[in-house]
């Protein structure tokens, strides 16, 4: 199975699990399998969630803003994240 590619800053979806459904914004990539999700709402930057990359789907989705404060080391909010991924998702969300 091809690796997908994934990195700060991009949108996924979730496909497996409780939070199945759920939109999260990628904050930190561990290591090829396993990623730091936050979605501002359930799953917030003090305690964001541990995921496998096959348990999730990859947008085309990238915050930029997100980006640049993760890799900067500036402030990031749970608002932003809740404002990015409504931004960029849109109507797509349930």
């Amino acid at each position: 199975m091809k690796q997908q590619q994934v990195r700060v800053g991009q949108v996924v979806q979730s496909k497996k699990g409780r939070d199945h459904g759920r939109y999260f914004v990628i904050i930190d990539v561990l290591d090829p399998d396993y990623v730091l999700l936050v979605d501002g709402k359930l799953r917030r930057l003090d305690k964001p969630k541990k995921k496998k990359v096959k348990h999730f789907k990859v947008s085309n989705h990238i915050s930029e803003e997100i980006k640049c404060r993760v890799e900067s080391d500036s402030k990031l909010t749970n608002a932003l994240v809740r404002k990015e991924i409504e931004k960029l998702i849109g109507n797509e969300i349930e």
